[in-house]
């Protein structure tokens, strides 16, 4: 996905899931799917977060509350990474 000026790396990995899940309050994969339908800012904010983390993105990560993002692009580039993961 394209976000703050270049294209970034999306990676739903192991550890991805886990911060995700944890950051929501989620008990596990089916809570997390509920969870998932319906992300408030902050929620999508946290798991971009993830994922940007799971695919390198540390830097950008760690500063994305600041980042000039498109709430929009955001929510399909999270349910691309999900798709790629299933």
């Amino acid at each position: 996905m394209s976000l703050a000026g270049a294209e970034r790396r999306l990676c739903l990995t192991l550890g991805a899931l886990a911060e995700i899940e944890t950051a929501l309050g989620c008990d596990g994969l089916a809570s997390l799917a509920e969870r998932m339908r319906s992300l408030s800012a902050v929620d999508l904010t946290v798991v971009l977060a993830a994922l940007l983390r799971g695919g390198g993105e540390e830097v950008l990560a760690s500063g994305l509350a600041q980042a000039p993002v498109d709430a929009r692009e955001a929510a399909e580039a999270v349910a691309r990474a999900f798709a790629a993961a299933a």
